[in-house]
Formats: structure tokens, C-alpha cells, sequence
């Protein structure tokens, strides 16, 4: 992650909130997934990415919400909201056909009115919790792009070549 891209995390309400300040990269994408599968490994079932500070997203991080979103849609009670997404950031989700699969902005969540509160809450994710990206990373958040919506193929496929062929080359 650069120096202005940070995640802040915490529990409230019964959902594990993580609010992204910068943008929503390859270099912070690990650091997301990282956190939200060690919270699934612990039990928790419903997320919200607060995305109210976060400019712009690349197609790493939308694939990681992608992927994240797909695990979490296998158990009835798995939730993935995302919070507070600039009209960009909604173009580049329903461009990738992701809409169908996030839940954005969703109006009636229990968590809504209460915001601001919950901003205030949370802390920043601990430095040794912060991975690097990597070649088989970015690999399998292009492949969730690709599965969560079958246009995507012909987007991501020079990207898909390259990466594999990274992957195979580690």
C-alpha cells in the first residue's frame, strides 16, 4: 500500500466494518482479502467495505471484492455491502458486472444509520498484517472478475496470459 492508502477496521453492530481511505489497489487488495478470510475463519459471516474515502478502484481490488463476495455467497448467512461508492466507482463495479453480485449501498442494512458512529470506531489494520501483492494474487482476483461475469473474459484475457505465465514462471 502507498503512504496514503490505509484500511481501518472493526466490529459493530454484526458486521465486520473495513473503511478503505485511498484507492482500491493491486498494492492494498492482499491486505483486504487477508483480513476478511481471518474474520471468516473466526466465525464472521457479514462485511461492509466502507469505500466513502476511496477515489477509484483498479481491477485487482474489484476482483478481490468479487472473490470475497463469491466465498461468502456459499453460506446463507455470508453478506458482502459495500458503503459509500462514488458514482466512478459504481460505473467501473456495474462495467465488470459486479452489481449483481455486491450489495451497493444497500438502503435498508441496520448498519446505515449509524455511520458516522462506526467511523469513528475503527482502527488501523496492524502493520504486520499487511501483505505484499503478488503475481498469483493478482491472477486469481482477475479470475473471479472473469467468473462473477462471463464478459469479463475478453477484457481481462491479455492480463489473464501474462499473469499465468508469471505464476508458472515463480
Amino acid at each position: 500500500m502507498t503512504d496514503n492508502d490505509f484500511l481501518d477496521v472493526g466490529i459493530t453492530d454484526g458486521f465486520v466494518w473495513v473503511r478503505l481511505k485511498g484507492k482500491g489497489s493491486f498494492a492494498n487488495s492482499p491486505s483486504l482479502r487477508g483480513f476478511i478470510e481471518r474474520s471468516m475463519e473466526s466465525g464472521q459471516t457479514r462485511f461492509v467495505i466502507d469505500l466513502g474515502d476511496c477515489p477509484a478502484m483498479d481491477s485487482t481490488f474489484m476482483g478481490t471484492l468479487a472473490g470475497l463476495a463469491m466465498r461468502l455467497s456459499k453460506n446463507p448467512e455470508g453478506r458482502l455491502q459495500l458503503n459509500g461508492v462514488c458514482e466512478r466507482n459504481r460505473e467501473s463495479l456495474n462495467d465488470l458486472g459486479l452489481d449483481g453480485l455486491l450489495e451497493i449501498d444497500p438502503a435498508d442494512s441496520a448498519w446505515r444509520p449509524h455511520v458516522e458512529d462506526v467511523r469513528d470506531s475503527l482502527e488501523p489494520l496492524e502493520e504486520e498484517e499487511q501483505e505484499r501483492a503478488d503475481a498469483e494474487h493478482l491472477l486469481e482476483a482477475h479470475r473471479r472478475l472473469c467468473e462473477a461475469n462471463e464478459g469479463n473474459v475478453r477484457k481481462f484475457a491479455t492480463v489473464l496470459e501474462v499473469l499465468e505465465q508469471q505464476a508458472v514462471g515463480e
